[in-house]
C-alpha cells in the first residue's frame, strides 16, 4: 500500500506565531495562505492552520507509560536520525517540552523514541521514531 498525504486543519490564534513556528522553528514550507489561513508542508503532510478567535490550549491528558499525554494531538513518525536532529533543535530554540525527548516502552513491542510540545496557540504535537518501522504497530 502507497501511503498517501493526510491533511489536517486546527485552530490557532495568531497565524503570525504560527507562521513563526511551522515555517521557521519546525522547518514546513509554506503553501497557499489568506488572512484566516496558511497551509503548511508538514513532512509531506498537509497541515493548515486556522485563525479562530478564542482558540485555547486542550487540557486533557492520558496516562502512557509513566507519562500524561496531551489529548487530542498530532504528529508524524520521522526516522531515527531526523527525530535526533528535531530534538536538538527544539532545545535549541528553547522549546518547553510537555514530555521531554525519550524512549518509550524501552525493550518491548513498539519501543519508540518520542517528545511531546505545544504550538504557540496550545495544539500539541508528538514526534515519535522506531529503530525498526516495522515496529509501528506492534502489539
Amino acid at each position: 500500500m502507497t501511503l498517501r498525504p493526510f491533511h489536517l486543519a486546527f485552530p490557532v490564534n495568531d497565524l503570525d506565531a504560527a507562521r513563526s513556528f511551522y515555517g521557521g522553528t519546525l522547518g514546513c514550507a509554506e503553501g497557499r495562505s489568506s488572512a484566516q489561513w496558511i497551509d503548511f508542508n508538514f513532512y509531506g503532510h498537509q497541515i493548515v492552520t486556522h485563525l479562530v478567535e478564542g482558540a485555547r490550549e486542550d487540557t486533557a491528558k492520558n496516562p502512557v507509560d509513566g507519562h500524561g499525554v496531551p489529548v487530542p494531538h498530532f504528529g508524524v513518525v520521522l526516522t531515527m536520525e531526523a527525530w535526533t536532529d528535531l530534538a536538538a533543535k527544539l532545545r535549541a530554540a528553547g522549546t518547553q517540552f510537555v514530555i521531554e525527548p525519550t524512549v518509550r516502552f524501552k525493550g518491548k513491542p513498539g519501543e519508540q523514541a518520542t517528545m511531546f510540545f505545544r504550538d504557540p496557540s496550545g495544539n500539541a504535537l508528538e514526534m515519535k521514531a522506531f529503530a525498526d518501522d516495522a515496529a509501528l504497530f506492534a502489539s
